[in-house]
């Protein structure tokens, strides 16, 4: 075969390296997206943030300012302190011509303090019940049977280990079972109450026991878990009238008396620091419309260090010259792709707001059916930009901080043949449930049927799903004495 040459032309799409940027920091989350400015920070030497450079040069001003008013000051009233002596005298200490070190404090108008930098690890459920077992009195032999029962309560408060294995693990021909059994009901009487049950029939039992015998339904309550739990868990309120012999009225308040123990007594204690949320845009009614704009706390004020720039010569390449042309090229590459994603979210979210207006004015009930194509075709994007928009974004709204997501939904036909958002309709279902009779809910037939004669055609199948999705217990769970 002859070999030739050929000259072909051709277009093909390439992904530049901004534009790779771009899209990256699009699908960024908040907190990702302030760790990727941080870095960008950190590993170019032309960027800077704007607010902590002008920070920074007024606190420095400040600062000069007030030391120089404090060491005139000092000068006057304690000449004798201007220089360091040498060595202290023989009787005196340290503190007695120096001042002490003292913890800092926030300064004033230091917004970047956090009081809770300086805690320790979170207290777990282990440590607070390891805590009580140093303050109790075990003999060795018990002491170790309690560490072993204690290691084995999970976070939820509950012993998951049966008392045979454990037994056999402890390696101790001498040990028998009701000694286990007798350092477990020690245990059983620490804080919280409830914990190291090894059932939720158990859990109960140990809270209602620990009420005073004073308390209201007490006995009544303790009667129901000891002897129908069972009946109690299918919440068969006949069975249990028939077999407790109590009236309608004492057997509520002993039902009453049952749902106020909590179901797992070890998420009381566990120290879990809360995650907050921070919202990408904030959602304002100004003069009777709603009005969207970026958070300003999330995105700082990012610059060119003017100062580096100017020692960049053009003609010259040697290689310190080449490595700040490219921070510099890579500097405004970063502040473009920036500003481009910002520009993209307000964008996006202010179309959201001006499609589900209605939900603003008068709730979820009002919620539309909306696609990512419909926010897609209106600003004329593509519908994968729009979905990377809308992930892991959040809202600050008068009806809170929602996800993006939260307005992107599902639609049902209705008999006007119009549509209705699938959050519509747990709005509506969520909106039945709370105004159903206790002693004769609404089954999901019934909830269908309901939503069939406001126009809305959804099947049953349809209703129990959202019904599971909102985690609204089966109409029978959810029945209560009048």
């Amino acid at each position: 075969m002859k070999q030739t040459i050929q000259l072909r032309l051709g277009q093909q799409l390439t992904m530049t390296p901004q534009l790779q940027q771009a899209i990256k920091l699009l699908q960024l989350s908040t907190l990702d997206l302030q760790r990727e400015i941080q870095d960008a920070l950190e590993s170019n030497l032309m960027l800077e943030n704007a607010d902590d450079a002008d920070l920074n040069a007024d606190s420095d001003l400040a600062n000069l300012r007030s030391q120089t008013t404090d060491a005139r000051v000092d000068n006057e009233l304690h000449p004798e302190r201007t220089a360091i002596p040498d060595e202290l005298p023989v009787d005196s200490n340290w503190s007695d011509t120096f001042d002490s070190y003292s913890a800092p404090v926030a300064a004033a108008g230091d917004t970047n303090f956090d009081p809770f930098a300086q805690q320790s690890r979170p207290q777990t459920l282990y440590d607070h019940l390891a805590w009580q077992l140093n303050l109790a009195k075990f003999v060795p032999r018990d002491r170790a049977i309690a560490e072993a029962l204690i290691d084995s309560i999970d976070a939820d408060g509950y012993l998951r280990l049966d008392l045979a294995d454990l037994l056999e693990s402890l390696d101790d021909t001498e040990l028998e079972l009701d000694e286990i059994e007798a350092v477990l009901h020690r245990i059983q009487s620490f804080d919280p109450t409830g914990v190291a049950a090894r059932s939720l029939q158990e859990c109960l039992l140990l809270q209602l026991a620990q009420l005073p015998p004073a308390q209201p339904f007490r006995d009544h309550a303790i009667l129901i878990c000891k002897h129908h739990f069972p009946a109690l868990s299918r919440n068969d309120l006949d069975d249990l009238r028939r077999h407790t012999k109590l009236s309608p009225e004492d057997l509520g308040q002993a039902l009453v008396l049952i749902r106020s123990m909590h179901p797992r007594p070890g998420t009381l204690v566990a120290d879990i620091r809360p995650e907050y949320v921070i919202p990408d845009v904030i959602v304002r009614r100004t003069a009777g419309e709603w009005q969207v704009e970026l958070n300003s706390e999330i995105t700082p004020r990012l610059r060119v260090n003017a100062d580096y720039a100017k020692l960049i010569r053009r003609a010259d390449d040697a290689p310190d010259n080449t490595c700040m042309k490219t921070h510099l090229q890579e500097a405004r590459w970063f502040i473009k792709s920036l500003a481009s994603r910002n520009d993209t979210v307000l964008r996006v979210a202010a179309k959201i707001v001006e499609l589900q207006q209605d939900f603003f004015d008068y709730g979820e009930e009002a919620m539309k059916p909306l696609v990512l194509r419909d926010v897609a075709d209106s600003l004329e994007l593509h519908e994968s930009t729009v979905s990377r928009v809308t992930t892991q974004k959040y809202m600050y709204t008068p009806r809170g901080t929602l996800e993006f997501k939260f307005f992107f939904s599902s639609h049902v036909n209705t008999a006007s043949g119009g549509e209705c958002s699938s959050t519509a309709i747990r709005a509506f279902i969520r909106k039945l449930v709370a105004a159903e009779i206790p002693n004769k809910p609404l089954s999901d037939n019934k909830i269908a049927g309901i939503l069939t004669d406001q126009g809305i055609n959804v099947a049953r199948r349809t209703v129990a799903k959202y019904r599971e999705a909102m985690g609204i217990p089966p109409s029978n769970e959810r029945k209560r004495l009048a």
